[in-house]
Parts: C-alpha cells; structure tokens; sequence
C-alpha cells in the first residue's frame, strides 16, 4: 500500500513562509511520479497549485506564482512546497498527489491557516 504523508503545516502571520513535505512509502518508484500539491479553502473545491514532473518541468497556478517552489528529493522520496510572502487567502488543507500513468495515490492532507 502507498502512502502519502504531508507535514509542515500550521499557522502563520501573512508575509510569512512555511516549507510543506510530502513524505512518500517505500514501495514507491518516486522518480517516475509526477508530484503535485493541490489546496482546498472552506467552502471551495480543491485547487491545483504546483506539478512537478519525473523531468523536472513545473508549472504554478496564477495565484501562486512567484511565490510558491515545488521541489523533489527522489532519494528521499519526499517533495517539498515552499511557500513565502503567504496570505490570508492561501489559507487551506494542502495535498499532496503522485500520479503516473496507471496510479494515482494522495495524502491527508495539512493545514495551513496565515492569520494575523
């Protein structure tokens, strides 16, 4: 069974920064996942903010940009979603997703809350 384990959430001042992990199980070939992070705000349907592929190439929502960096470390098995100058309306549950072309596995999720 492949597990997803997030970490790194919690509250934050807006202009603050957090780095979010994504902790992959051992029975996983992590380097052929593409790697994603997606958020989901009370009341809103889950958003796509960050992929990044087996390759490298990424791509950010709008919303994020400049902002947000996602980043791997295969021989960890972990992925990484740094997140500066952080705002009241990133506030969410962030997800973590590895999929590839015949699986599709999520994490928990962690909490974000940026409040003052």
């Amino acid at each position: 069974q492949v597990q997803l384990v997030e970490s790194g959430g919690g509250l934050v001042q807006p202009g603050g920064s957090l780095r979010l992990s994504c902790a992959a199980s051992r029975t996983i070939f992590f380097s052929i996942y593409t790697m994603a992070w997606y958020r989901q705000a009370p009341g809103k349907q889950r958003e796509l903010v960050a992929t990044l592929t087996s390759g490298g190439s990424t791509n950010y929502a709008d919303s994020v940009k400049d902002r947000f960096t996602i980043s791997r470390d295969n021989t960890k098995k972990t992925v990484y979603l740094q997140m500066n100058s952080l705002k009241p309306e990133d506030t969410a549950v962030y997800y973590c997703n590895a999929i590839s072309s015949s699986a599709d596995y999520w994490g928990p999720g962690t909490q974000v809350t940026v409040s003052s």
